[in-house]
This record gives C-alpha cells, structure tokens and sequence, in this order.
C-alpha cells in the first residue's frame, strides 16, 4: 500500500515538472526580469562610495557607485529597479534564496561563494588596506605590530579572513556594519580595520583623526568586485557581462566611483 502511494506521488511530479517546464529546467531570471519590469537587487549601503544613505531635497535616498552601475543596466534592460536594503551578511543569502535577483554589493569572488553563485565579469578593482588611528601610527607600522592587537572587520566579509590568514597572531573583531568598525577605531576600542582601498579613503577623509597604514597587504584575486547572480541564469549573466564591459571601455564606472565619492564628502560638510 505505501509502495504504490509512493509511486503515484513521484508519477505526479514528474507531470507537474513537465507542465511546468517542458525539460524540467528552471527558467532563466533575466526572462523573469523581463516578464516582471523589475529587477530586484539586494545590497549593503554601507560601504562608500559604492553605497550609502545620503540625505538629497530632505529625504533619505540610497546612493553610490553600485547604485548608478544598476540603474544604468536597468535602464538598458528597460526594467525598473527595486533596492532591498540589508546587512551585507544577508546580500547573498537573501539573493540564493531567490528573494532578490542579484547581489550588487562591492561583492568579491571566492572559491566557497562561487559554489553556490555565478559571478559576472569584474566591475571595480581596489587593494585592501589597513586603516588606524594617527595617534598610533609609531607603533602600528608593520604585520608584526598588530600581533594580539584587534582588528575588526565587516561580517560577512573577505576581509575576515584577510584579518585570519594575513595578520598573523591578530584578534580577529567581526561587526555587521562598517560605519560602527570606523567609530571604534576612532575611539581607540579596536586597533585597527582592514577595508577595500577606496572605501577606506573615503572615510579617513572625512575622519582627520584616521588615516591608511602604511602596512603593504597581499593583492588577491578578490580585490575585484562582481555581481552576484544565484546558479542556473546563463542568460543573465551574459546580459550583465555584456552592459559591464560596455560601460567600463566608456570609464564609466570609474566616473560612477568617483561621482560618488565626491557627493560623500558635500554631504558631510
């Protein structure tokens, strides 16, 4: 009796599988995309210039390099854009759980992250660096001085493990969002933060009291920044890579970067 139950609910499946999609094959997310008019992109803004809250004619609006990158290939898909905002330990988990389409988030490529996501072509490549504060600047001055110090760094994040593998004997420090790892280095509760170059620079401009270390880090294939996109979408990541390519022969996602990086620094003024 249980056998036969068995067999005629895996008969059934099969017939919804074929009804639903011939072959069994999931449909491609851009034709979802397409169908919808809307894209929908899970991101962290936190992470300046790539992404932050600005306040523009008195009401808070999501802006950066990443933001101006999908508004561009929305426009160019002739979709509508839909930011989810979240903490940047939720971008990808969000995305693989198919609640968002993409992931646009300064997101760098991993061996582990690439098990489970396709990977456009990189948009944006930046050293990593070791932000202090100057009053320490004598004596924070080499991998070997931040032995037992603490140094933080966004969760979720590569530089985690850049706090694990490159700085031997150091407190590893996990916080969820960027601004507060900044503060802490400010006050003097953490020693040090290793950030991505140009979001570094964007916060020890507006910070006198900070400054970038004068500590050389190993370069890696994870310096450079991709979109994320959840297994099994060929067709959108050859459309992304397409608008990508496009837009970085034009310079204008350095243009974007730089836009951006200009608008933190009036908005904090």
């Amino acid at each position: 009796m249980k056998k036969s139950l068995l067999v005629g609910v895996l008969g059934l499946a099969a017939i919804t599988l074929t009804a639903c999609g011939g072959s069994g094959e999931q449909e491609d997310k851009y034709d979802a995309i397409q169908e919808a008019g809307v894209i929908k992109v899970a991101t962290s803004p936190d992470y300046a210039p790539f992404g932050f809250h600005t306040t523009i004619d008195g009401k808070d609006k999501i802006v950066g390099a990443d933001i101006d990158l999908v508004n561009a290939i929305a426009d160019e898909m002739g979709v509508e854009v839909e930011l989810m905002d979240m903490s940047f330990n939720n971008v990808l988990a969000t995305t693989k759980e198919g609640q968002a389409d993409i992931a646009v988030s300064a997101i760098s490529v991993t061996d582990e992250r690439e098990e489970s996501f396709d990977f456009t072509t990189d948009y944006y490549t930046s050293p990593q660096v070791i932000v202090i504060n100057k009053n320490n600047a004598e004596t924070l001055n080499s991998i070997e001085s931040l032995a037992d110090k603490n140094v933080g760094a966004q969760k979720g994040t590569i530089q985690e493990n850049i706090v694990k593998n490159q700085l031997e004997g150091a407190q590893l420090v996990s916080i969820e969002k960027l601004p507060n790892i900044f503060i802490e280095v400010s006050s003097g509760s953490l020693d040090a933060l290793v950030v991505e170059q140009m979001v570094a620079t964007s916060y020890v401009e507006q910070n006198p009291e900070l400054m970038i270390a004068d500590i050389p880090l190993e370069s890696m294939k994870e310096d450079s920044f991709s979109i994320a996109v959840p297994k099994g979408n060929p067709k959108l990541v050859e459309e992304l890579d397409k608008l990508i390519n496009e837009m970085k022969e034009n310079d204008e996602i350095d243009e974007m970067v730089n836009k951006n990086s200009e608008l933190m620094k009036s908005a904090s003024e």
